[in-house]
């Protein structure tokens, strides 16, 4: 029998489905069910490289968090198309994990009739493997303008009869209005899908929402499940580059870590451990009045990006390049990951019209050509034994095991021996006085070897943070629901 699928739809975008699904997968796992997650289409620069047919491939990061959580190997079937933005009118497309060109230039409802197929056997898949499927939708079911071309939200739940949940953010007021013009402008036969309503990010007094529930149940006969009280510090990343400033640690803030949030900024998620560790203050920096304060114990971090050159540009726009200089020049800690690395250099060529040619920021001897092909992989490595003398905070990584994942077109070599080899294979490089370090390998801060080497202690495990999703759900959600879904 194929598995019950249950779907979770929002009324907005950042209303809460990433999170409630993620926490549905965990809850249904552990009640002894095989669960697998599901997005038929995800729009995202937060990326994971997992398993497909042609070896490894790319889903949306929230996918590859949902898979974890449903203890479940994470595979590209579970997000078969995800769209990574690269101007505001144009994105990448990949489907079931492949770059694909051909759909990159194809105009969206062309494109959606194009891919699903594709998408239909995925999800079929799934359901032919497991028990359960927990379904996520995008931004709003009522989008009545892509109604007609819709791949992700009312068409996959039609085509596995999901029983859904909608939910919508409280906080943002207007919540009955949305549950109501949402369920209203769906066709009768989508309406009946709906099993519940779901009130996020709730703060105050409940019972103060009364008669409204009652009200909206007898308006469209579905009645409202839960209402879930704010919850600032779940330990999940955003899932669409939300930034939250109120993640300083419990305790004395001893070092703040600075994270520049350049438009086109990708795996961003890979920085959540950093806001559970005492004593750390996580900051998103858009402007050099954000790096004023800081000190020399210190960080700035420049992450991943999916148009260097174009965020590059963008940092010197805002004068955000000469502060960096700065940083480094007084012996401040400075890591550039990926498109980081490359804008930490001295130049970047680009041959084939990938990304776009730029100089570097020059603390770095490297140079970096962009290559037609993509890299994307899983690697294992080991950090070098000898580093620059008083390279700290760097040089505590010394023959530190690392894991972590590639997702780069660049192809980065050095010009001298200025630069100092701390990952083989291309993968790594400090300058000759340790306190600025480029890497290719996402993932640095998830892997506990790393943690212990730089600060001593553990963030909280993802198995941690899922638990802790699927317990307050379970608290939160109007008894037996959660089991009605899937009988």
């Amino acid at each position: 029998m194929a598995a019950r699928c249950v779907m979770v739809l929002g009324t907005t975008s950042g209303a809460g489905k990433s999170w409630l699904t993620t926490a549905l997968c965990r809850y249904y796992a552990r009640q002894g069910l095989k669960v697998a997650p599901f997005k038929a289409q995800n729009m995202s620069n937060n990326a994971r490289v997992v398993a497909s047919e042609n070896g490894q491939g790319e889903i949306g990061s929230a996918q590859y968090f949902q898979a974890l959580a449903a203890r479940a190997v994470p595979d590209v079937r579970m997000n078969p198309l995800l769209l990574k933005p690269e101007a505001d009118t144009h994105s990448q497309v990949v489907l079931m994990g492949q770059v694909s060109e051909e759909l990159s230039r194809m105009p969206w409802r062309g494109r959606s009739a194009s891919v699903w197929p594709q998408i239909a056997a995925a999800l079929d898949a799934l359901r032919a493997e497991n028990d359960v499927v927990v379904i996520e939708g995008a931004g709003s079911p009522a989008e009545i303008n892509l109604h007609a071309s819709d791949i992700v939200n009312m068409r996959v739940a039609v085509h596995c009869n999901a029983a859904c949940l909608l939910v919508t953010d409280i906080d943002r007021g207007g919540a009955f209005a949305h549950l109501y013009g949402t369920w209203a402008l769906l066709p009768e036969e989508e309406r009946q899908l709906f099993k519940g309503f779901v009130l996020n990010k709730f703060r105050g007094d409940a019972s103060l929402l009364a008669p409204a529930p009652q009200m909206l149940q007898d308006l469209t006969g579905v009645p409202t499940v839960a209402t879930l009280p704010m919850w600032w510090h779940h330990g999940l990343p955003e899932e669409d580059g939300v930034f939250d400033d109120r993640s300083v640690s419990a305790g004395r803030v001893t070092r703040t870590v600075a994270v520049l949030a350049y438009p086109r900024i990708s795996n961003l998620d890979e920085f959540q451990p950093l806001k559970n560790i005492p004593g750390i203050r996580l900051q998103w920096v858009r402007s050099p009045k954000e790096l004023a304060g800081l000190g020399q114990d210190d960080w700035i971090i420049l992450p991943g990006s999916k148009a260097t050159a174009a965020d590059l540009a963008w940092l010197r726009s805002q004068g955000l390049d000469a502060a960096i200089v700065q940083h480094a020049a007084q012996g401040g800690a400075v890591l550039g990951i990926c498109g980081g690395l490359q804008m930490l250099g001295e130049a970047l060529h680009d041959p084939h019209g990938i990304d776009g040619n730029a100089p570097g920021l020059g603390l770095l001897p490297l140079v970096t050509e962009f290559a037609q092909d993509k890299t994307v992989c899983h690697t294992r490595s080991a950090f070098a034994t000898v580093w620059p003398e008083g390279g700290l905070p760097w040089s505590a990584l010394a023959a530190t095991p690392v894991a972590g994942y590639e997702i780069h077109h660049g192809q980065t070599r050095a010009l001298q021996a200025g630069a100092h080899v701390v990952l083989p294979n291309g993968l790594g490089w400090c300058n000759a006085q340790g306190n600025v370090l480029g890497l290719y390998l996402h993932g640095l801060f998830e892997d506990p070897a790393v943690l212990q080497a730089l600060f001593g202690a553990n963030a909280p495990t993802l198995d941690a943070v899922f638990d802790g999703l699927a317990d307050y759900i379970g608290t939160h959600f109007a008894p037996g629901v959660l089991d009605a879904l899937v009988c």
